[in-house]
């Protein structure tokens, strides 16, 4: 437990400067967005072409584990969903509550860590739990959202997911590697050289840009942030531990690496969901920073657990 505590700590430690920065204004908020765009658009973009396109696509594919994650995932979905639900709040918010708790941070911080702690053995399963994460519940909550408002589900709505799909990088990054990986064409050489520069600056970048935002996170709504924190770094990998361990066994590694991805801190782009359709912002905003703060603690918890098994 000391040992995985200490190896995730620099990721944390970057996380930390990203903050200070933030919070002291030498890195502006205006600064932290376009460090946040180099690295989504480019940088992560870049790393996760790479590993899907020089990844055998066999490694990479795992249909139970899918189907585990999603399993796993769409329980806590729904605990959070009920219980919001209990305490008489509309569609929208309840989505946004249900998105806390069961959205990950995997592409900016798991990702990284993961390949790290666990081997990069571990960056197909991760791939695949953020696939499931971009296209099944990022579809899903513009369709509460907007489906708790107009009463249906109409075309546009449809339009703006299919849209949205076909602009979010990391989804093109995964889909048009893993078609290079199927097709079984050599990355050149220098194209793998620009991967691998380029791709570098993802982890840094990222864990900065992370702490960064946190900056210009509040700390209202105490009680529901610390429930969501608490469906995201406790329920949602012990939803996930019962899916892919007893539901759909799979394979002991990569089992682990979908339970580790499932108790990392809930992602920054709820929070930006959240400010863009005007719900809840506030909730998300210190729900992703008090999960954020105790993954510190619980994050290698789990890590140590699941690398026992």
């Amino acid at each position: 437990m000391v040992e995985i505590f200490l190896r995730t700590l620099p990721f944390f430690a970057i996380i930390g400067l990203g903050y200070w920065a933030g919070r002291s204004r030498f890195f502006s908020a205006e600064a932290t967005a376009y460090l946040t765009k180099f690295v989504f658009f480019f940088a992560l973009s870049a790393m996760l072409f790479r590993f899907a396109a020089t990844l055998p696509f066999a490694e990479i594919f795992n249909g139970r584990l899918i189907i585990g994650y999603l399993i796993g995932t769409l329980a806590v979905y729904l605990i959070a969903t009920m219980i919001a639900w209990f305490r008489g709040l509309d569609i929208p918010t309840a989505a946004i509550e249900a998105q806390c708790a069961a959205i990950g941070n995997v592409g900016f911080l798991g990702l990284p860590m993961l390949a790290l702690l666990l081997t990069e053995a571990a960056i197909g399963p991760v791939m695949l739990v953020l696939a499931v994460d971009l296209v099944v519940f990022s579809s899903l909550i513009v369709i509460l959202i907007n489906g708790g408002r107009d009463g249906k589900l109409t075309p546009a709505t449809l339009r703006l997911i299919g849209v949205g799909l076909l602009k979010n990088p990391m989804i093109v990054s995964i889909s048009a590697g893993l078609i290079w990986s199927a097709l079984q064409l050599p990355v050149p050489g220098p194209l793998n050289d620009f991967l691998t520069i380029l791709g570098g600056a993802a982890t840094p970048g990222a864990l900065f840009a992370i702490g960064a935002s946190l900056a210009g996170k509040s700390a209202e709504r105490i009680q529901v942030a610390a429930w969501l924190s608490f469906c995201k770094l406790v329920i949602h990998p012990a939803c996930v531990a019962i899916a892919v361990l007893w539901l759909v066994p799979i394979d002991t590694f990569p089992a682990a690496v979908a339970i580790a991805a499932a108790a990392l801190p809930v992602a920054g782009n709820v929070y930006m969901l959240a400010a863009h359709y005007g719900v809840a912002p506030h909730r998300a905003s210190a729900a992703i920073l008090l999960s954020t703060v105790a993954s510190i603690l619980t994050v290698p918890l789990v890590i140590a657990w699941v690398t026992a098994l």
